[in-house]
């Protein structure tokens, strides 16, 4: 079905990030998936390419454009390229951590921090999971006390994507520890802070050029002035902006979906077996009308989603929708097109592969399958 989101100056920017992924990022793939982590001069590249911040305001260097349709296009050019681990820290960056410093920072903190963002100086994170507490937020155990003008930080955060590269940590803490959702705050936690320790990088079953790190904070001295909007507000401040977070990945996950399907039909054309190509198979061709069947309709709706975010009228059930139907669908896409493939699928030289482990975790990250059902039963008053 034929898309009619984009405008001619999303089309140009296509073209842009498409050659910026083909000439940066393509060719240094396989390294950065045995490193186990991207180089930290993407990011500057990618600034300098313009594909950093783009809603940032121009005083702060941004392209003062608020439109989350450029941020659609980074994420499918990414998994049209094969680069989803690789583009998942700028995605994460754009899409999931700058809507914190744009909505809750001061004055004094644009000042300090959006240059940085916008020029890949400054690589951004958030740490909201612990081990042990998974979705449960208000369970977490960092704390950080007041003591004259600084809090003082403790505890640890796991799965943290950017966790190695990242300079600035908007990080979940409880201000509060007697309080659950209302004790909750969020710190900007820097690089070279004394106390705060990265951990492992994480090994991980996919996703492998994207760093996700363990982090420690032992008794570290962070300034009020560090503090993003008022103490008390951090579990309201990360509602507010789970939709985005959520839609984000849901649109990368169909826009992977999408390109299986495609190098899946380009492989059963080719590919013969009993004198004909295995394309011609009624069972591949019911597969395959059933895969591009659903890949447009969650097109539509998560098109349909982006014309809302940018409208201010996403609601927290609406992305939770998009978010768990989409990454569920992307796992059927990629295990039917993979069992197409046969053996050669189980090959990590054939793209299917890589694909079918990077998808693994988007049933998981940013909210779990399990609980987008929960935030969607609630709003139907169950």
């Amino acid at each position: 079905m034929q898309r009619d989101l984009y405008e001619a100056d999303h089309d140009a920017f296509r073209e842009t990030v498409r050659a910026f992924l083909d000439r940066e990022v393509v060719p240094h793939l396989d390294k950065w998936d045995a490193a186990g982590i991207v180089d930290r001069g993407l990011f500057a590249t990618a600034g300098k390419a313009g594909l950093l911040g783009m809603e940032v305001p121009e005083q702060y260097g941004g392209g003062g454009v608020d439109d989350f349709r450029f941020n659609a296009v980074i994420g499918e050019e990414a998994a049209r390229a094969g680069a989803a681990a690789a583009g998942l820290g700028i995605t994460l960056h754009n899409d999931i951590a700058l809507p914190y410093f744009l909505r809750y920072c001061t004055e004094e903190q644009r000042d300090r921090w959006l240059p940085g963002i916008v020029s890949g100086e400054l690589i951004t994170a958030i740490a909201m999971t612990e081990p042990g507490i998974g979705s449960d937020l208000a369970s977490m155990s960092t704390t950080a006390l007041r003591d004259g003008d600084h809090y003082v930080v403790n505890g640890a955060k796991t799965f943290i994507t950017n966790g190695i590269n990242a300079d600035l940590v908007i990080t979940a803490v409880k201000t509060d520890p007697a309080q659950r959702h209302k004790g909750m705050s969020l710190l900007i936690i820097e690089r070279g802070m004394p106390g705060f320790e990265r951990g492992r990088n994480l090994d991980k079953l996919g996703q492998h050029a994207q760093d996700t790190a363990e982090l420690s904070f032992t008794d570290v001295a962070v300034p009020v002035t560090n503090l993003l909007g008022d103490e008390g507000q951090g579990f309201l401040q990360l509602v507010a902006n789970l939709p985005q977070e959520r839609l984000s990945i849901a649109l990368s996950a169909v826009a992977a979906a999408r390109v299986a399907l495609e190098q899946t039909l380009e492989y059963v054309r080719a590919r013969k077996a009993f004198g004909q190509p295995i394309g011609a198979f009624q069972n591949s061709k019911f597969v395959l009308a059933e895969i591009a069947t659903e890949v447009d309709i969650a097109q539509q709706y998560v098109d349909r989603g982006i014309r809302l975010l940018n409208a201010g009228e996403l609601t927290a059930d609406d992305a939770a929708k998009a978010k768990w139907w989409c990454t569920e669908l992307q796992g059927r896409v990629m295990d039917r097109c993979l069992q197409l493939h046969g053996g050669y699928g189980y090959m990590t030289e054939y793209p299917i592969a890589r694909a079918f482990a990077d998808a693994r975790i988007t049933r998981i990250y940013g909210g779990t399958t399990e609980i987008m059902k929960e935030i969607i039963g609630k709003s139907l008053g169950l």
